[in-house]
């Protein structure tokens, strides 16, 4: 496998050039019907496209999350296979929503999967839970470096679920951390050194409030959910995240594709947000 540019690098570009926005491509069922398609592949393929043509080549991320594909079977899976390529042919960094955490081989083979470059699959990172044990990403971590692909690990998740394990202390030596203060810690180890940005990053809810208690600054990208339908916007990046804000990528879905199936205003909304998130950041 040949050298590649590392993620991070790629991403920080990414990020300057286009703004600091994902769009995410969630074709569940409600949004199919409000675009007047139906619940089928058919219509996941057409959705699918649609949001790749009007915004892949403005946007620095787009986030397929997988499960919308994979209720369809093989064909959705076809259909994300393309989307994967199209998206990242127009010049978007792809993330795969998928946040798969295993342990050993089959933890690897799930590497293998998304962070192989000659998977059909291959994205230009992969969401992954770390609660059976950070140590358990260790094959994603490492064929991620091999790929030049990154990762988005669960720490502080916007779900309300997610306090009961990501702010349980954890036992053992040293000063008392939570899991989730856990989490960013190892990400901050495996980031060291890496300029201009790391490729391991972290998933922190743009919801959460004061996070001030946390360190942030793990020398990675912040994949921030929360903006839009949750309740978050981007005037509220710099409170949540701090001196970490010119690092976070602020994830919207519904945001942007309730204006489609029109392209003009799937554009006009992505490029939209991309400002204000651009202008908050600017002005943190």
């Amino acid at each position: 496998m040949t050298a590649t540019e590392p993620f991070g690098a790629r991403l920080r570009r990414a990020m300057d050039e286009r703004g600091p926005l994902c769009v995410g491509i969630d074709p569940h069922a409600s949004l199919l019907g409000e675009w007047g398609l139906g619940d089928d592949v058919s219509g996941l393929e057409r959705f699918s496209r649609t949001v790749v043509e009007a915004v892949a080549d403005r946007v620095a991320v787009l986030k397929p999350q997988s499960a919308f594909f994979e209720r369809f079977g093989s064909r959705g899976v076809a259909v994300l296979e393309r989307t994967v390529e199209e998206a990242r042919s127009a010049g978007a960094l792809v993330v795969m929503d998928a946040k798969r955490g295993d342990i050993g081989s089959t933890m690897a083979a799930y590497a293998e999967a998304f962070l192989h470059k000659g998977s059909p699959l291959f994205s230009d990172a992969l969401t992954v839970s770390p609660y059976l044990g950070y140590g358990s990403l260790s094959p994603a971590v490492a064929l991620a470096r091999e790929s030049g692909a990154g990762l988005f690990v669960l720490a502080l998740t916007s779900n309300p679920e997610g306090a009961e394990v990501q702010h349980a202390v954890r036992a053992g030596g040293g000063a008392p951390l939570n899991v989730g203060a856990t989490v960013l810690a190892h990400l901050a180890a495996e980031n060291a050194g890496e300029e201009p940005l790391g490729s391991f990053g972290a998933v922190v809810g743009a919801t959460l409030g004061d996070l001030s208690a946390y360190d942030l600054e793990i020398g990675g990208p912040l994949l921030a959910p929360g903006i839009g339908a949750q309740g978050a916007t981007p005037a509220d990046l710099p409170r949540v995240f701090g001196a970490a804000v010119g690092n976070v990528v602020p994830n919207v879905s519904r945001g942007v594709l309730r204006h489609g199936p029109d392209l003009g205003a799937l554009r006009d909304a992505a490029g939209r947000l991309a400002d204000e998130v651009r202008a908050a950041v600017a002005a943190a």
